[in-house]
């Protein structure tokens, strides 16, 4: 019988609240704390918490403090990787940023989803789909990632979009839900 944590990561129904998960959730959320309450000039223990946290991690990152997470381990980000302040990553089912990925202040990205009848809602049991991230991307700040998209190769997210469907290479997206503004040259 597969335990909750393959059943979360194999986007099949999962009870959050097992005690395996949990775990796994109190883990990731010590890290980021002491990532949290690190200093700039504490670069080399920054990265090092970071390798721990996240399930790959490229060459020369950056995550600005505060940062959150619901495991960590479910998370991989490519070389020149730069998150600004307040990112928060539910990680439910894995989130992949390719290299030179930029996101401003307070991007949130989603895997969870939650049922929508309110009965099977009431069970607490929900599932995860995956967030791909391109190279070359740019999230604007407050953007929203949604459980299930990929964003393509060189595209933009403009501030405070919410992405509900997959996003295309080398086009400009905004709004909500976010729409192709333009492509880019």
């Amino acid at each position: 019988m597969p335990t909750e944590t393959e059943r979360m990561l194999a986007g099949e129904r999962y009870d959050p609240n097992a005690p395996e998960l949990v775990a796994d959730r109190e883990r990731a959320r010590d890290l980021a704390q002491r990532y949290n309450d690190t200093t700039e000039a504490e670069s080399a223990h920054r990265e090092a918490l970071l390798q721990e946290l996240f399930d790959a991690v490229g060459d020369d990152p950056t995550v600005e403090p505060p940062f959150r997470c619901d495991y960590g381990y479910n998370v991989a980000v490519g070389d020149g990787f730069f998150a600004n302040y307040g990112c928060v990553f539910l990680d439910t089912n894995p989130i992949a940023f390719g290299d030179r990925c930029l996101l401003g202040p307070g991007v949130h990205v989603y895997t969870p989803i939650h049922p929508i009848d309110p009965d099977e809602r009431a069970t607490g049991r929900e599932r995860a789909e995956p967030v791909t991230v391109g190279d070359d991307v740019w999230i604007g700040g407050r953007a929203v990632l949604n459980p299930g998209v990929t964003v393509g190769d060189g595209a933009v997210i403009a501030s405070g979009a919410v992405v509900t469907e997959d996003v295309p290479d080398r086009v400009v997206v905004g709004g909500n839900p976010a729409r192709v503004i333009r492509e880019i040259e």
